[in-house]
């Protein structure tokens, strides 16, 4: 992995699903200051979400890579599906994927080419809550605290080794709303942190 500079910093693309906030405050960090990385492409694999009108306001170029309906066979759809997305990142020269709010497991095939490059942000505090329910499964194990983990996958879900992780006290009224957008305040920042320390090499 390369070690970025100001003056040449890694070349991110991330991918989203959906409203982009976490996108959205990514590159606000990278706004804010001189930084080690730049988003160079915004992938979604849902057309029209509103993720892709924010990363447009910000001049970041995007592409939509939905899956191919017409592929019958589910493991060919799907490789056919995330070789489309290395093309287009190939075409961008990206370095390091960033999955934000990205709602697709990756394949092996996507998880090998891109491993030690491949970051995610998981609201639960790993290895607890892994999956797609973490603020659920939290209240309904009645934890009193949670939290956001920054993470590299691996061929698993939410299995990968551990970057970088932060907690908060969960609320005796707290719901799985309330819940979600205070963790999702704190991934907000922590993500972004995480980053500037692995396109530096510290991690």
């Amino acid at each position: 992995m390369r070690v970025a500079t100001a003056e040449a910093p890694l070349r991110l693309a991330v991918f989203i699903s959906g409203s982009g906030s976490g996108m959205q405050a990514l590159l606000y960090h990278q706004e804010s200051k001189p930084c080690l990385h730049e988003t160079t492409l915004v992938v979604s694999n849902i057309a029209g979400v509103a993720g892709l009108d924010k990363a447009e306001a910000h001049n970041v170029n995007t592409v939509t890579i939905e899956l191919d309906r017409s592929i019958t066979d589910r493991n060919e759809r799907r490789e056919a599906h995330e070789r489309d997305i290395m093309a287009a990142m190939e075409e961008h020269g990206i370095e390091a994927v960033i999955l934000s709010g990205y709602m697709r497991i990756l394949s092996s095939l996507f998880v090998r080419a891109w491993k030690g490059r491949l970051l995610n942000i998981h609201p639960s505090l790993l290895p607890k809550y892994p999956g797609a329910h973490a603020h659920r499964d939290a209240l309904a194990d009645g934890a009193t605290v949670t939290g956001c983990t920054v993470h590299l996958v691996d061929e698993g879900v939410d299995s990968g080794p551990i970057l970088a992780q932060r907690e908060i006290e969960i609320l005796p009224d707290d719901d799985e709303d309330s819940l979600s957008e205070r963790v999702k305040a704190l991934e907000h920042k922590l993500y972004p942190e995480v980053i500037d320390d692995f396109s530096a090499g510290l991690l």
